[in-house]
């Protein structure tokens, strides 16, 4: 609750200090407030990995590109851009009004415009090793000369060229990510490693004050250059960041009043809140909305089917039989309903989750609950009833020990026995990268939204630790489409290419698809314009609170 306060002093101080006519401290101003729990850790866009940090950035920054809530790759600082005939070439002409916030690291204060050379410093610096950016990879295709030069160039103030070394369709996606965000090389050189603390960029929003784990305050950029409807964006005049560790206390300080947004359903709220049909218990209709949408996240277990890591043939799970018998084993249907509130999507698709823009996930035949066609594959398999077949040992997290606990029941009664191993999340991330678990929890939230995303998990080339294919699954034939689908500019001929190699990892069964995540929203009802997106970024320049 100390927290809270501070907030709302801090809150308070902003408006003094801005405003000249202190009579409208309180009256005249709009506050858009939410809670953070993880904390923020940077506002250095450069680091913007995690989720709290993203949100934090994307109201500060802008890049090149941006997403709308259809996740359709639009312009942002970019007018316009096209790509080559051959894939390789992407040529940005810039906006000629985009200005970096007020800062003293400009002369008299005042943020000068955006040009192209500020695009290639940003993004030299994201690849300079000095940086240690995690958001590297995002250049991954990028050309680079002999002395490993990356290809960016400019013509003047207004163009920016990238050469990739490949074609890589998903590359625009990945241009929407907060890495590629521009910023002063004023600014960075003036503060070195405090930037984190001391952003400067051209988003809506500009940073006002930052009390690390108390509270964060942004204020509306006045010169922003976007306008929605004719009106000079953002709707509100602050942003405020609180940042209660406990999220059940946060719910009850929503509850309150006091914040305006919740992203998400935690445990300890989410049976007061929904019923088991995922609606709001009668208790708060019409205290605040809930909005859903589906969420780019690939809940599922991953089978480890590298015969040498796996324990070999004594491996039940080397045997196909054995991977679909426990696919067509549990009810995902009435998992979703009894253990998260009728959140979700059942798994009975493929990787790809519905909501890739673009891909239609139903194309995909996966598997839904027959317990008949498990009996089937244990008999075919030499294990009638599951007489014979060794335990299988499963390994998870505390947070996903009630859908493992929930699949084990259901499963022995078909005869298929399940240990379930519960690991710190840390300790088990670890062991997954580095192929210790056979049988493993595992999930994928998308980084861009396209659907390589998601099938370069069983890509081979990616076998973890070089790549994020922890399963170390190899097909020939996949290997195959996917190459195809990487050089195919044709957004609907790369779709079929994307299908076929879906359905294929399902045919062959590495991982067993529990569900595709929802985002959910709730809000006050006097909040308008949040919008919502598969990618659950949290976009603020269209937000109006209603006095």
């Amino acid at each position: 609750m100390f927290r809270i306060h501070v907030q709302i002093i801090l809150i308070g101080l902003a408006f003094s200090v801005s405003c000249t006519d202190s009579s409208q401290n309180h009256n005249g101003k709009t506050v858009f407030r939410y809670n953070e729990a993880s904390g923020v850790s940077s506002l250095d866009p450069a680091f913007a990995r995690g989720q709290a940090d993203v949100w934090a950035c994307n109201q500060l920054y802008n890049g090149l590109l941006q997403m709308n809530d259809s996740l359709e790759v639009m312009p942002c600082i970019a007018e316009s851009f096209g790509v080559s005939a051959d894939g390789l070439e992407y040529r940005f002409k810039l906006r000629n009004d985009v200005f970096f916030h007020d800062s003293p690291v400009f002369p008299r204060g005042k943020g000068r415009r955006v040009v192209a050379s500020d695009f290639k410093f940003s993004f030299d610096r994201i690849l300079e090793p000095s940086t240690l950016s995690p958001g590297t990879w995002v250049f991954n295709q990028v050309l680079r000369d002999s002395s490993g030069k990356p290809s960016f160039s400019c013509i003047g103030d207004s163009i920016f060229i990238i050469r990739l070394s490949k074609p890589f369709p998903a590359f625009a996606g990945l241009l929407t990510t907060q890495y590629c965000s521009v910023v002063p090389h004023e600014a960075v050189e003036h503060f070195g490693k405090e930037f984190r603390k001391n952003p400067v960029g051209t988003g809506p929003f500009k940073l006002f004050i930052w009390e690390e784990r108390t509270a964060l305050v942004f204020h509306k950029n006045e010169n922003y250059f976007e306008y929605h409807l004719g009106e000079r964006m953002p709707f509100v005049d602050a942003v405020s960041i609180s940042f209660l560790s406990d999220k059940q206390a946060a719910f009850m300080e929503f509850v309150k009043g006091k914040l305006d947004f919740i992203s998400g359903l935690d445990a300890s709220y989410k049976d007061e809140l929904l019923d088991r049909n995922g609606n709001l218990r009668e208790k708060y209709r019409g205290r605040f909305l809930m909005d859903k949408a589906p969420y780019l996240n690939t809940e599922y277990l991953g089978i480890l089917m590298d015969l040498e890591k796996s324990e070999g043939v004594t491996n039940p799970l080397n045997d196909i039989r054995i991977r679909k018998a426990i696919n067509y084993g549990f009810d995902r249907v009435k998992m979703i309903r009894y253990l998260r509130n009728g959140i979700g999507t059942p798994g009975i698709y493929g990787m790809v989750p519905p909501g890739m823009p673009g891909f239609d996930a139903k194309q995909v035949l996966g598997f839904a609950y027959d317990p008949q066609k498990t009996r089937d594959l244990l008999k075919e398999a030499g294990y009638p009833n599951g007489q014979g077949l060794p335990e299988i040992k499963l390994s998870t997290t505390k947070e996903y020990q009630d859908l493992c606990e929930f699949m084990q029941g259901q499963l022995a009664e078909s005869g298929i026995r399940v240990r379930v191993e519960v690991n710190q999340g840390a300790t088990h991330r670890e062991m997954v990268a580095k192929q210790k678990l056979p049988f493993f929890r595992g999930s994928w939230i998308a980084d861009y939204p396209d659907a390589e995303n998601y099938l370069s998990l069983l890509y081979s080339p990616n076998h973890a630790p070089v790549g994020p294919n922890y399963t170390h699954f190899s097909s020939t034939m996949f290997d195959s489409l996917y190459a195809r689908a990487m050089v195919e500019v044709d957004a609907n001929n790369r779709e079929v290419q994307y299908i076929a190699m879906d359905q294929l990892a399902m045919s062959q069964s590495p991982v067993i698809v529990l569900y595709y995540d929802e985002v959910v929203r709730l809000r006050r009802t006097n909040i308008s314009g949040l919008g919502m997106n598969a990618m659950n970024l949290l976009t603020l320049k269209k937000v109006r609170v209603k006095k």
